[in-house]
């Protein structure tokens, strides 16, 4: 039974990093891929985010490079593709920290970057690559990078690369990288869905991993509600936790023109805040994404499809504004909290019509979500109770005809 890292038996120069990001223990997703991975077995792994997935593929790659350390000068032999630039830089950001006391390389190859900085890094010895698909296949194409040396090939968010459309990308990728040893394929959806939309061969004979959060883990987060008779009431509700309780927050709003309105609210009541939302340039969002990581603001608000991805520390309350329009996107929500190790909180802000959306994530998660009240602010309305969808007669009545033998029996 794998406890700590020590029982992994890596090297001490990355139990020393290990120890020093603050990682206490393996979370289940680095307990089962850790040793399959250096056991030399291919991977599939389905694991939500926030779990610790990177470090599950990071420190076995960083194990085999110094268990077999290069003879000469060359090009990479781990390669790591992500579907975006912004998780891109966050795996090099931990490699690197992980691979402080070592002396391995580890570059970025993506979209946004002048050519001839990468030309700079292709010309000197790189151990580990993080890319993204596109941008790494034009300098395939341009024969500037070479993928004979690929020993390792590692697919983050595999279900999301499929999402954007570079699964016949990835496909080409792995065609290029054919005389690699492994492949490990880390997937964040729960169906494990992520691996249908490459071809068959990308895998051999894989170790399963279906690294559903433990309760342990899952339970650092702890989820509540607070219902709001209408929008005013929400966003009295909202201006309270965000000034009294919460220290740093990710408020999730469904569509652009929520954000906006939320915006403009929000510099009503001199609440400074940051944003992100899809189809924003580059720049701005690294540029609102660094002012609440650096802690200029401390609330973020964000559309489900900009914050995807995004790994934030130290988020003590994801704030559902908006519900989700499917539980699995709840649970991607609520994962930004919570991370690595620490507690965290989620709470929604419930109007009548989101009732049966709650509903639904509370037993998709098989977690009771308790209503809260804040003094001044309970609602007024009652808590609607909602019947099941069909509502055509003949259901209604079996309900009633039911509802009546209960009774009956009760009585008796």
């Amino acid at each position: 039974m794998i406890r700590t890292f020590a029982d992994l038996e890596l090297d001490q120069n990355l139990l020393e990093a290990i120890e020093e990001m603050g990682f206490d223990r393996p979370t289940q997703i680095q307990a089962e891929a850790i040793p399959q991975a250096l056991d030399g077995k291919d991977i599939l792994a389905s694991a939500p985010t926030g779990t610790g997935k990177t470090a599950a593929f990071v420190i076995p790659a960083l194990q085999y490079l110094q268990d077999f350390p290069r003879k000469k000068a060359g090009p990479a032999r781990v390669l790591i593709l992500t579907p975006t630039r912004e998780l891109a830089m966050q795996v090099a950001d931990q490699a690197r920290a992980l691979a402080k006391n070592t002396k391995l390389n580890i570059f970025t190859i993506t979209g946004g970057v002048q050519y001839q900085e990468h030309a700079d890094i292709l010309a000197t010895t790189q151990d580990i690559v993080v890319a993204t698909p596109g941008r790494l296949m034009e300098y395939i194409e341009a024969e500037r990078f070479d993928c004979r040396a690929i020993e390792w090939l590692i697919l983050d968010e595999a279900d999301r690369m499929l999402d954007m459309g570079f699964g016949p990308t990835v496909d080409r990728l792995s065609a290029e990288c054919r005389w690699r040893k492994q492949t490990l394929l880390f997937s964040a959806t729960l169906e494990g869905r992520g691996v249908e939309g490459f071809t068959a061969d990308l895998l051999k004979e894989p170790a399963e991993i279906d690294a559903e959060p433990s309760r342990r883990e899952r339970k650092k987060i702890t989820q509540w509600y607070h219902r709001a008779d209408d929008m005013e009431h929400k966003l009295a509700l909202l201006k309270v936790i965000i000034t009294e309780q919460a220290e740093r927050s990710i408020i999730f709003l469904k569509t652009r023109e929520r954000l906006a309105d939320l915006r403009v609210e929000l510099e009503k009541a001199q609440i400074p805040c940051a944003w992100i939302q899809g189809e924003m340039p580059q720049d701005r969002r690294n540029n609102a994404i660094a002012r609440f990581r650096d802690g200029s603001v401390n609330v973020l608000l964000a559309t489900d499809v900009a914050a995807r991805g995004i790994d934030l520390p130290d988020v003590s309350h994801v704030i559902n504004f908006d519900m989700p329009r499917t539980a699995d996107v709840y649970l991607h929500r609520i994962g930004r909290t919570a991370r690595a190790g620490k507690k965290g909180n989620a709470l929604s802000l419930v109007e009548a019509h989101d009732q049966p959306m709650l509903d639904r994530v509370a037993r998709y998660t098989k977690e009771d979500i308790k209503e809260r009240f804040i003094k001044e602010l309970r609602p007024k309305h009652k808590k609607p109770v909602f019947k099941k969808k069909n509502k055509k007669k003949d259901d209604k009545k079996k309900t009633a005809v039911k509802g009546k033998k209960k009774t009956a029996k009760k009585k008796k």
